[in-house]
Formats: structure tokens, sequence, C-alpha cells
């Protein structure tokens, strides 16, 4: 639990890391590896980005959103994407669309729920590989510009149209901590009945 309790967003990071890129690689595919699915579907994908090809996502996101976002709020869009191009790197989480619609085909009696529990099997993994991330003392916050990027992000990075853009993780070392976090009662949110 302590380090579930260690993950938290951060959004002040920087082109540095704590861990070298093989160590990267080793959390992100230990974590597509051993996140449950259902049906053990194993539909999530990843891809990391380091280097320039992270610069590469936050740029085509920038231009994408300067062209739909009226030019007197874009500043503060400008602002955001810059803090999250600042860090080390990215990983993009995708959900297998041939592998859904499999389940969905070999398994008609749960069809309409195979979208609902691959998008369930990818928060899982954004999660274990977030608090992974965060025992390795990597700076990580969740981001979904997804869909306006999809297409652009799968023709530059070389992405199946298959997989489905789900969630964005920039990622580096943490610049600046989070603050302390305001919780809701718990008596409110957890009930135990005997």
């Amino acid at each position: 639990m302590e380090a579930v309790e260690a993950r938290r967003s951060v959004y002040a990071i920087s082109k540095e890391s704590p861990v070298s890129d093989a160590q990267i690689k080793d959390i992100v595919e230990a974590a597509v590896l051993h996140s449950p699915t259902s049906f053990n579907s194993q539909s999530s994908r990843a891809v990391v980005l380091l280097g320039e090809q992270h610069d590469k996502l936050w740029d085509i996101t920038a231009e994408t959103l300067r062209k739909i976002v009226p030019t007197e709020q874009f500043e503060g869009t400008a602002q955001k994407l810059s803090s999250f191009k600042a860090g080390y790197g990215s990983v993009l989480f995708f959900e297998d669309q041939t592998v859904v619609k499999s389940l969905q085909e070999n398994f008609a009696l749960y069809a309409d729920n195979f979208p609902i529990w691959s998008n369930q099997s990818s928060g899982i993994l954004q999660f274990v590989v977030w608090t992974a991330f965060a025992e390795a003392g990597l700076g990580a916050s969740l981001q979904h510009y997804n869909p306006l990027i999809d297409d652009e992000v799968k023709a530059t990075f070389g992405i199946p149209a298959e997989w489905k853009l789900i969630a964005q993780m920039p990622f580096g070392k943490t610049v600046t901590p989070p603050g302390e976090k305001e919780f809701q009662p718990i008596e409110e949110r957890v009930k135990v009945l005997k």
C-alpha cells in the first residue's frame, strides 16, 4: 500500500531520469506481461517514447490543439503541453481492437462488455506502470489527448491502425513534488456489510 500511496500526479518533471532507459523498458514490459486482462485477452499495448520521439508527441499534440483551441485560450494550453514535453519520455497506452473484436465474435454473449473490459484492462496497466515509475523515482501524470491526436500519432510512430490510443503518460525526474492531497471522508466512500 505504500507504493500505491506514493503514486501521485506529478506535473513538474525534467528531461532527466533516475533510472536507465533499459530499466524504463523493463518496467513497462513487466507491467504489460503481468497486468490482468479479461479472458486473459492480453489486449493492452504500450509504446515508450524517449528523446526526440517524446518531443515529437508533444509537438503533434500542440499543433493539433492549435487548430481547435481559440487563440486567446491557447497560451494556457501551450504551457501545459510544454510541461509534458519537459519530461524525459512518454508512454502511450493502446488497446488492440483486433483482440477485442475477436473476443466479441467468439463470446457473443458478452460482446457488449469486451470494449468496457478492455478499457478496464488498460486502466490497470496504466496504474501498474505509474506505481512502478513512482517506486523507481520517476514522476508521471496521465493525459488524454485522444482521439484528437490518434491519426497523426499512428502515422508518425508507425502504430497499427487496429490499436486504439487510450492515454499518454509523460514522465521524468520530479522537479516539484505534488502538494498535500485532500480526501473525502472514507466512511462515505466504503461500506462494509456483514
